[in-house]
C-alpha cells in the first residue's frame, strides 16, 4: 500500500468541545448527541474516532483555555464547536464570546482542523436586542472563516417543553436523536471527504 493510499484510509479523529448539551448531563452514558454520533459513523462505516471534550457548565472562555492543550493531545481532523449557551444564560457579552470563539476556529484551521460551529439560541425574555445578536454571532463567524454552521442545536426539541428534563434547560435522551439529526447534515461531509 502506497503513503498516500495509508494516509487515505486512516481514521479520522473528531474533537467535540461543547457543554452539558454534549455532555450528556443528567443521561445516561452513551444516550446523549456525541454517542448517537459515534454509533451512526459505524453505521455508516466512517472510520472515526470520537474525542468528547465537553464539560457540563463550560463557557466558550473555558473552551478557548482548555483547546490547545486538547488540539496537541488529540491532533483531529474535525473540531465540533458547541459552545456558547452558558455565556448567554449568564447575560455574558456576546463580544466576549464571539471572541473566544473566533480564537477557537483560527487554532483549530491553524492546526489542519475542519471546524463545525454548533449554534445556540436565547429564550426570548434575554431582550430581543441580545438574542438576535447571540445568533448573529454564529452566522458572522461561519461567514467569516468559511466553517459550515448548524444555525440552532435544539430546532425541534426547544419548541415541546416535554422534550426536557425537570430544569427545563437540558433536553431528556429522547430528543438528542433529533440533535443529531440537525448537526449531521453539516457534520457528514467533513468526516467523508
Amino acid at each position: 500500500m502506497t503513503a498516500a493510499g495509508s494516509a487515505y484510509s486512516a481514521p479520522k479523529t473528531v474533537l467535540v468541545v461543547g457543554d452539558s448539551l454534549s455532555a450528556e448531563y443528567g443521561l445516561a452514558r452513551g444516550t446523549g448527541w456525541v454517542a448517537l454520533l459515534e454509533q451512526r459513523l459505524k453505521r455508516e462505516q466512517v472510520d472515526a474516532r470520537i474525542v468528547n471534550a465537553s464539560i457540563s457548565g463550560e463557557t466558550t472562555s473555558g473552551g478557548r483555555t482548555r483547546l490547545p492543550a486538547l488540539l496537541q493531545q488529540h491532533k483531529p481532523d474535525v473540531v465540533v464547536l458547541e459552545l456558547g449557551a452558558n455565556d448567554g444564560l449568564r447575560g455574558l457579552p456576546v463580544t466576549a464570546a464571539a471572541d473566544n470563539l473566533r480564537t477557537m476556529i483560527q487554532l483549530s484551521q491553524q492546526n489542519k482542523a475542519k471546524v463545525l460551529l454548533v449554534g445556540m439560541r436565547m429564550p426570548p425574555n434575554y431582550g430581543r436586542a441580545y438574542t438576535e445578536r447571540f445568533a448573529g454571532m454564529y452566522k458572522d463567524l461561519a461567514a467569516a472563516y468559511k466553517v459550515p454552521l448548524v444555525p440552532f442545536m435544539l430546532d425541534g426539541v426547544a419548541q415541546e417543553t416535554t422534550n426536557f428534563q425537570a430544569d427545563r434547560l437540558h433536553p431528556l435522551a429522547t430528543a438528542h436523536p433529533t440533535i443529531l439529526n440537525n448537526i449531521w447534515p453539516q457534520f457528514a461531509p467533513l468526516v467523508k471527504r
